[in-house]
């Protein structure tokens, strides 16, 4: 198989908390009819791209948030966009909230899973790095409950044979922190597809709003170069819900240039031509990992982990005492 394609970043714009998913598919399946006309084989959608991004609100009613969750894949409202990529002939990646009911509990995650151009779903994966906080809290101008709504990932950071080379996966946040993309790259990743959804403004930190765009593109192209892959990245972009959400979609070579890029806010696309071969330009060189890398000096990033995660838990128990 040929290990050259053409691949589309497919950027949506606002999706409203009350519209209907059929009315979403009818929009993703408009932009891989487009992406085939440029002749792409492979077209990244964003995180979570069947609904508007939830966690900005605080949802008491479990029938109302069960809503914005998948409990299979493909179901019926998703088997149109299945059925639509294998008639074009056309592989995607798509990031959705996960339901799985085990009994009376309840796992819920933030997913996203790469098909093939045959309709058959290749990889999962299951958001690592989750932002945000747990209970609501009153002075932001909108939530961000993402330890609220989903499980920390249980799948790692897989590769998967896909296209003629290996293919990894993250999500919005992952794309902040180095570790995703060693991992991956360490797993021999050729190209990391990674959706976001990430507002304009930063309660926390608000004099960082004018880098949003910026640290977006930083991330990736660190992530792309340093490991020596493919990184494409995929919005949802626009005012939703009165939340402006960062656009910027983009393809991003394994020199950690940027070599495709959406112009707006709204359902958009872009495309490049990816060389997957062009990944050992770096790997056989200045990111030769076998010969330059000395794992034994880097012994902080991993040491102490069950500490760290007795830390960490004392941290999100502590968010979830009700407040007083």
């Amino acid at each position: 198989m040929s290990r050259r394609f053409i691949a589309a970043t497919a950027q949506l714009g606002p999706i409203a908390r009350t519209e209907p998913r059929a009315e979403v598919i009818a929009r993703m399946i408009a932009l891989l009819e487009e992406a085939h006309r440029r002749a792409a084989q492979v077209v990244v959608f964003p995180e979570l791209a069947l609904t508007s991004f939830f966690p900005r609100w605080y949802i008491e009613d479990e029938a109302e948030l069960d809503r914005f969750y998948e409990t299979e894949m493909p179901g019926p409202e998703t088997q149109p966009l299945f059925d639509a990529a294998r008639r074009l002939g056309i592989g995607f990646y798509m990031g959705y909230a996960e339901l799985i009911r085990e009994g009376a509990a309840a796992r819920r995650f933030n997913t996203s899973i790469f098909v093939s151009p045959e309709g058959r779903i290749v990889g999962n994966y299951r958001k690592v790095h989750l932002p945000g906080h747990f209970n609501p809290e009153d002075w932001r101008p909108f939530q961000h409950l993402e330890k609220r709504y989903f499980e920390h990932g249980d799948l790692g950071f897989p590769v998967y044979e896909a296209m003629g080379g290996k293919i990894g996966m993250c999500l919005c946040n992952d794309r902040r922190w180095p570790e995703t993309f060693r991992v991956l790259g360490l797993r021999g990743a050729e190209l990391v597809m990674l959706g976001y959804n990430t507002p304009v403004h930063y309660p926390m930190a608000p004099e960082h709003d004018h880098l949003q765009d910026f640290h977006n593109h930083l991330s990736m192209q660190a992530g792309a170069y340093a490991n020596g892959c493919w990184v494409i990245g995929t919005a949802k972009a626009g005012r939703e819900e009165g939340c402006d959400l960062i656009g910027g979609s983009f393809i991003i070579a394994p020199t950690g240039q940027i070599v495709a890029r959406v112009l707006g806010l709204g359902d958009e696309i872009a495309t490049a031509e990816i060389d997957l071969d062009r990944c050992s330009e770096l790997r056989r060189n200045i990111f030769n990992f076998a010969l330059h890398r000395e794992p034994a000096d880097y012994g902080p990033i991993t040491e102490g982990a069950e500490t760290r995660a007795r830390e960490r838990d004392a941290i999100i128990r502590a968010d979830r005492a009700p407040a007083r």
